[in-house]
């Protein structure tokens, strides 16, 4: 199964160890706040965050470190 990846715009906070973490991001030009992240993840230059949206839908998004771009898979 190959995986689909589409760019997002994605507000993050950097914590204390500089890692960012998404609060929030827009789908279809709709603001989906972050309610709990659920897991998260490391692969060779990827981020991902398995997140429960306020509108209490699961998503998993993921941060290409190389091109320092979020992308949200679907």
């Amino acid at each position: 199964m190959t995986e689909m990846l589409v760019d997002v715009e994605v507000s993050a906070y950097a914590g204390y160890r500089g890692e960012e973490a998404p609060q929030s991001f827009y789908l279809q030009g709709r603001k989906v706040e972050v309610v709990r992240i659920v897991d998260r993840w490391l692969s060779p230059g990827q981020r991902y965050f398995k997140i429960i949206g306020d509108d209490k839908n699961t998503y998993v998004l993921r941060y290409n470190i190389s091109k320092t771009q979020w992308e949200l898979s679907v």
